[in-house]
């Protein structure tokens, strides 16, 4: 009689998944597609341009420029004692764009490549971790541009700026960005499956959550000016990341343990819920698309 031995099959593809799925040993199994698409995302941007990847750093600079001449020499919005208007800007464009860039990089997943989707199996959360870890290079090349600005003004300048004993927090802070952006990024793009309309309100958006943000002013300044409408920007999870940042680097304003736990949380619960919504998304999105 012969008996019945179970097979142990190298790869199990099912629609029913948990809730909460993210396979860190499969992802790991497809890291080198992962870094495919890595490389893709950064090379592919600014492959036929003239200038590459330098617009990496022209956009940042220019637009701290812009709200330099705009808000602060024209608006006369403080930045604190001592702390120069242009580092004060590029300081939280630098962070407000890695958040951007993730927020809107993965926003599209589904749209952008169902193609892919549709044809070969793979884990389909290696699509927007990619966009966030091909962001975090241009993060760093453009913490590299305001490290070079931060040395002039401090050197040549004698700037009486320091960096604060929180800098120590740094990665979390990038952590609680990526988290923000690719959480917020996976519930967008799976909403957008059904509701191509939101693709447009992504673009316009986005623009709008910058001037809540607190990426052109300091906080203190905005609940100073308008303490009723203070709460809009004091529960943005993302504005408290920004002033963090300026605090750990420049030294403004002063740090909160409190609001630092309250973004942090709700980054993990954002994150968290997105991928729920994600996971649940593709089991049948190529039908909606």
């Amino acid at each position: 009689m012969n008996t019945l031995k179970e097979e142990k099959w190298l790869y199990t593809i099912s629609s029913k998944k948990p809730l909460i799925n993210l396979n860190f040993k499969e992802i790991w199994r497809y890291r080198d597609l992962l870094m495919l698409f890595v490389k893709r995302d950064v090379i592919t941007v600014y492959k036929q341009t003239i200038l590459g990847p330098i617009w990496y750093i022209i956009q940042p600079l220019f637009t701290s420029v812009i709200f330099t001449l705009i808000f602060n020499n024209l608006a006369n919005i403080p930045t604190g004692d001592g702390v120069p208007s242009f580092l004060f800007n590029l300081a939280g464009i630098t962070s407000w764009n890695y958040f951007k860039e993730c927020l809107t990089g993965t926003s599209g997943t589904f749209t952008k490549n169902q193609n892919i989707f549709g044809k070969v199996y793979f884990p389909r959360v290696i699509m927007p971790l990619s966009i966030v870890f091909s962001n975090l290079l241009k993060f760093g090349i453009q913490s590299l541009v305001f490290i070079g600005f931060y040395l002039f003004y401090v050197y040549v300048e004698n700037a009486q700026i320091k960096p604060n004993t929180s800098l120590i927090l740094l990665p979390i802070v990038i952590l609680i960005m990526a988290m923000l952006g690719l959480g917020l990024g996976m519930l967008i793009s799976s909403m957008t499956t059904k509701y191509r309309d939101l693709t447009f309100l992504v673009q316009f958006g986005v623009q709008l959550l910058m001037y809540g943000s607190a990426v052109m002013y300091p906080l203190s300044y905005f609940r100073e000016k308008l303490p009723e409408y203070a709460w809009l920007v004091e529960y943005n999870p993302i504005a408290i990341v920004i002033e963090v940042f300026r605090n750990m680097t420049l030294g403004v304003n002063s740090f909160s343990l409190k609001e630092f736990i309250y973004a942090l949380v709700v980054s993990v619960i954002l994150f968290l819920f997105g991928l729920i919504v994600f996971n649940r998304t593709e089991k049948n999105f190529i039908d909606t698309v």
